[in-house]
């Protein structure tokens, strides 16, 4: 399997490296790190950040707090549907979409792909239904419109799944190769769950999603992660003790394995490194 990274939507916050411990001027720089894998299958999107109908609609489609807060670039090349196509593909050859989760920075670009079929975690496809997300984000992160043409779903538990390092996994996706697995960790929201992916050389990649969101979290014994990024995920979090446990588990996880490459959603220094690796 040849695996391409991409980058399927840039957010620019105010508050510089404060925010993203990174950047120099008054704005912070996150991108939506997503996955598009070449199988026998066809090809297959982790994730699908935001889509065209969010650019062409972005107050209709997505949330005016989020728009603001975020300071949300949406960038027609940076679509999944566009970025598919400049690599020499169909979007029609997009045979299957796997989602961490649907917040609308995750979800957006589902219904670019009619083809897809779309496999996530029953509890997260339940409480998104419902928008019940938190208390004052929940009717601000899930919006329905995004993914409310697709008619073919694959749900999955959240837990009870086989073993991976340590963790539950879905295996046996339906009608995708074994190499893929869902990973449940939940506390970001309640379905929420990450995806490993084993290359051909035998090691793993594991999108984390939104599990954390900055490198520092991760990768050493002593924590480190911008004021507000950490005011951001308390924001969005719907259970503090799983989030802040699988944390851990994902933090001792990057320590004693070194077959395992980690990696979330957000954070653009993690990308860079790994679509340069990969081109």
């Amino acid at each position: 399997m040849r695996i391409h990274h991409l980058n399927c939507g840039t957010c620019c916050p105010a508050g510089g490296r404060l925010f993203d411990g990174t950047s120099d001027g008054p704005l912070a720089h996150l991108v939506c790190h997503c996955l598009l894998i070449e199988s026998d299958v066809g090809l297959i999107l982790v994730d699908t950040g935001f889509g065209t109908r969010d650019i062409d609609h972005p107050h209709r489609r997505l949330s005016e707090f989020f728009l603001k807060l975020n300071n949300i670039q949406l960038r027609p090349e940076e679509a999944a549907i566009a970025q598919v196509r400049a690599l020499g593909f169909s979007p029609a050859d997009v045979r299957h979409i796997v989602v961490t989760h649907l917040d609308f920075d995750h979800a957006g670009g589902i219904e670019d792909f009619p083809n897809a079929t779309v496999h996530l975690t029953a509890r997260e496809k339940e409480v998104a239904d419902e928008r019940r997300g938190g208390a004052f984000v929940g009717t601000r992160r899930y919006r329905p419109a995004q993914w409310n043409d697709v008619s073919d779903w694959r749900l999955y538990p959240l837990g009870g799944g086989e073993p991976w390092m340590g963790f539950d996994a879905v295996r046996d996706l339906d009608g995708l190769p074994p190499e893929i697995l869902l990973v449940p960790l939940a506390g970001h929201t309640w379905g929420h769950s990450g995806v490993a992916v084993r290359e051909d050389d035998g090691n793993w990649l594991l999108h984390a999603a939104d599990a954390y969101f900055y490198r520092g979290e991760i990768g050493s014994e002593t924590y480190r992660c911008p004021p507000g990024l950490r005011g951001y995920q308390r924001l969005m979090e719907v259970d503090r003790e799983a989030r802040l446990m699988n944390q851990a588990r994902l933090r001792r996880l990057s320590l004693d394995r070194t077959d395992v490459r980690i990696f979330c959603a957000h954070d653009a220094v993690e990308f860079e490194l790994l679509a340069s690796k990969a081109s």
